[in-house]
């Protein structure tokens, strides 16, 4: 009778482990991480574990479990099982609670940061456009301004040129002018120096016409 009221004693702690335990061998890596001393590692070892090995048979066995030592199996030997439906105790649902909340904040700060990060590459890529503009400005205005100054210079050179050319003809002009007064002048001198040679042999003949009109007398 004795060891009947222990045998019930047994089963119905067992029971009440099992309905605030978790299941070793379906708990979720969210659900292990909730177990005191078991991390993102240990429990994707313990996950790995009862896949290569087809499940855990006992609670000791999870001591075999890569990082996971005799310490450890102590702080959760209470709140895990091998069988039944996982069901977190109080202590392990406040932490799994603690995880999720930290990992939905890690998330949105991932987010933010992602958000952050094409907002500035957005921003780096408008910033550059605008700067490729400016410069592009830049250069067209130099390029005007160096066409502006080109024209300048070929009208300058144009009107020397044409200032050249109107001292040239001048030039020729007068010289022309010269050429034509001497040439006039040598023609007059011509003229001059005939008809004084004509008068002068008029002379003459009538002189010696003279004379022998005289001796014929």
């Amino acid at each position: 009778m004795k060891k009947l009221i222990a045998s019930l004693i047994l089963s119905l702690m067992w029971s009440l482990t099992a309905l605030s335990a978790v299941n070793l061998n379906t708990a979720t890596q969210a659900e292990l991480e909730s177990l005191e001393g078991i991390g993102p590692v240990k429990a994707q070892a313990i996950i790995d574990y009862r896949k290569k090995n087809g499940g855990f048979k006992s609670i000791d066995e999870l001591e075999k479990v890569d990082g996971v030592g005799a310490i450890t199996l102590q702080n959760v030997r209470k709140n895990v099982a091998v069988s039944g439906k996982t069901s977190l105790p109080a202590s392990a649902s406040s932490k799994a609670t603690e995880n999720n909340t930290k990992k939905s904040e890690k998330s949105n700060k991932t987010t933010a940061k992602s958000v952050g990060t094409e907002k500035a590459s957005t921003s780096g890529k408008t910033a550059n456009a605008k700067e490729l503009k400016e410069e592009k400005a830049k250069k067209d205005t130099k390029s005007s301004k160096a066409n502006e100054s080109s024209k300048a210079v070929g009208t300058d050179k144009a009107a020397a040129s044409g200032k050249t050319a109107d001292a040239k003809v001048l030039k020729e002009t007068k010289a022309k002018e010269t050429k034509s007064s001497k040439s006039d002048s040598q023609t007059k001198d011509k003229k001059k120096s005939a008809d004084s040679k004509t008068e002068t042999k008029a002379k003459k003949s009538n002189k010696s016409e003279k004379e022998t009109t005289s001796k014929k007398e």
